[in-house]
């Protein structure tokens, strides 16, 4: 392995121990706690060497939004595949957004509510932010008819990140979350 080969190989695991540090401490002490002192302190480097690799809390808050998008894309990649019809299927994707939500608030937050330097809905938005949508697309797709896929599944897509993001903020109470999103579903889908 040549010297260069190698550098960019520690540089890359020294980038991908700050997305983890960043990701383990949002989701115990929550975004106000991540700090760049803190992270170097957690990963044992200095901040200089954090600045090395992003331009600051935000850089590093958006790269986890990248990794967080990647990780919903798979489940909601697995709900639609489980599903057995085009309505399950819609349902499935509700249910493991909503579940995403619950179970990975911080990465949630990242990706939905913290402001973050991402092109959103363009060509340009990473990979994993188009495979993310891209399944809500293809669970919206037979619902389509004549309307416009892409803002067909946006509006959809709003639909259910309003409900989840209120029922979160304790706008919306909780043990209605899921006879709310079945009227959405039932709204949609008919």
């Amino acid at each position: 392995m040549s010297i260069q080969a190698r550098r960019e190989r520690e540089r890359a695991e020294r980038e991908r121990l700050i997305i983890e540090a960043a990701r383990e401490l949002a989701e115990t002490e929550g975004w106000e706690a991540v700090t760049t002192r803190r992270l170097a302190e957690r990963v044992e480097y200095s901040q200089p060497v954090l600045y090395s690799h992003f331009k600051g809390k935000d850089a590093i808050m958006a790269a986890v939004a990248v990794e967080g998008c990647a990780d919903l894309a798979v489940d909601l990649r697995a709900a639609r595949l489980a599903a057995g019809s085009p309505e399950e299927a819609l349902a499935g994707i509700a249910d493991a957004y909503s579940s995403f939500a619950e179970r990975r608030p911080a990465l949630y937050d990242a990706i939905f509510s913290q402001r973050v330097d991402l092109p959103f809905a363009t060509p340009e938005a990473p990979p994993a932010l188009q495979a993310a949508f891209g399944e809500l697309l293809e669970a919206v797709r037979p619902f389509a008819g004549d309307d416009d896929l892409g803002l067909l599944t946006e509006t959809w897509w709003s639909g259910l990140h309003g409900l989840v993001t209120l029922m979160r903020d304790g706008r919306l109470p909780r043990e209605a979350h899921s006879r709310r999103v079945a009227i959405l579903l039932n709204r949609f889908a008919h």
